[in-house]
């Protein structure tokens, strides 16, 4: 005979009174198994699940010179697919801007003229920038998951995504500082722009802006692949599966367009004080913030905010689309190679 206390009643914690008793005749052997005991163990189960789904990419062989070679392939065609087909909606995005300041409107509207002008000098400056973010990001996130504990993945890929930035910048700075003066008409190429610039506001004239570049762009690169991370994370655990090119694209598309919204009033400062050239109307990232509100109102801190969301939403789709097929072409080339060198030997 076998005599258990109904699940129910186990469950439930102590309480008062006698406890029923359930009497099943069905075996003589004693089951040891409690629900209670089996359920905490499938939700600790379940927690280990998710903390080690936020570490797979840490378990797996480190191989940073490896590592550092693929991001860098992969970076470089990304930024160069995603800054090719955008860059009309990025130049429209800068004449808003710019727009108080600069002649670059006609008649109350957008001057549509040269919406690529400035792109082929922009691409020699993407290419390695996005190359060497790409590539500083992916070796820093592999080594950082294996330093945190598994459930401050997050903290990783915020980490990862600044220090990224931080090495970027240096060609960044000044490819977005060629690529804005000629979107707004005062430079008609690349060279031309450079010499000029360099003649006439000196070297440090390439990395105008650099404090508010850095102001925004390392909060928006932390946020914006932390974010993207996490939601695949968390997407993963959902489907029990690796995720296919449209679902890439789309949480790309997500985490760059609600990032890009987020950043607006700082991309605005970054623009001003990058397109002032020798003139210095703005002092600094306080002076340009007070002197925006001052003449134009608050409002302007949000100017092109439209085009923004729209250009870094289809950005994003686009370069974590084309940066996770890139990834996983490099991938799926390794084993091969491995095989064929042990069959060389």
């Amino acid at each position: 005979m076998l005599f258990s206390i109904s699940r129910t009643q186990r469950c439930a914690g102590p309480r008062m009174g006698p406890l029923p008793l359930t009497i099943e005749a069905k075996s003589s052997t004693l089951v040891s198994a409690d629900p209670c005991h089996k359920s905490g163990q499938n939700l600790s189960l379940k927690r280990k699940k998710i903390f080690g789904a936020a570490s797979m990419e840490a378990q797996k062989p480190f191989d940073f010179f490896r590592t550092l070679f693929e991001g860098t392939i992969a970076g470089g065609t990304a930024g160069v697919v995603v800054e090719t087909a955008l860059y009309p909606i990025d130049t429209i995005k800068t004449r808003l801007q710019a727009e108080f300041h600069v002649a670059v409107r006609g008649g109350g509207k957008i001057v549509w003229k040269g919406l690529y002008s400035g792109l082929a000098g922009n691409l020699a400056g993407v290419l390695p920038a996005s190359a060497i973010f790409v590539g500083v990001y992916e070796p820093t996130k592999q080594k950082l998951l294996r330093m945190v504990p598994e459930n401050l993945s997050a903290v990783a890929h915020l980490t990862a995504g600044a220090i990224g930035g931080l090495a970027a910048s240096l060609i960044r700075v000044p490819t977005e500082v060629v690529k804005q003066r000629m979107q707004t008409g005062q430079f008609a190429s690349a060279p031309n722009a450079v010499r000029l610039i360099v003649s006439k506001e000196g070297f440090k004239g390439l990395y105008a802006g650099y404090g508010s570049f850095l102001l925004r762009d390392l909060p928006f690169d932390a946020i914006q692949f932390c974010m993207y991370e996490q939601l695949r994370i968390g997407y993963k655990l959902a489907v029990k599966r690796e995720l296919n090119d449209p679902e890439n694209a789309l949480i790309g598309a997500f985490a760059g367009a609600l990032t890009g919204a987020a950043t607006t009033p700082l991309d605005v400062i970054k623009t001003r004080l990058m397109v002032q050239g020798s003139g210095n109307q703005y002092k600094g990232i306080l002076d340009c913030v007070q002197t925006i509100v001052r003449e134009e109102g608050p409002p302007a801190l949000l100017k092109g905010i439209g085009p923004r969301v729209l250009w870094i939403g289809i950005g994003g789709s686009i370069f974590f689309g084309v940066l996770e097929r890139t990834k996983r072409l490099l991938a799926e080339r390794q084993p091969v190679v491995q095989q064929d060198s042990k069959k060389a030997n």
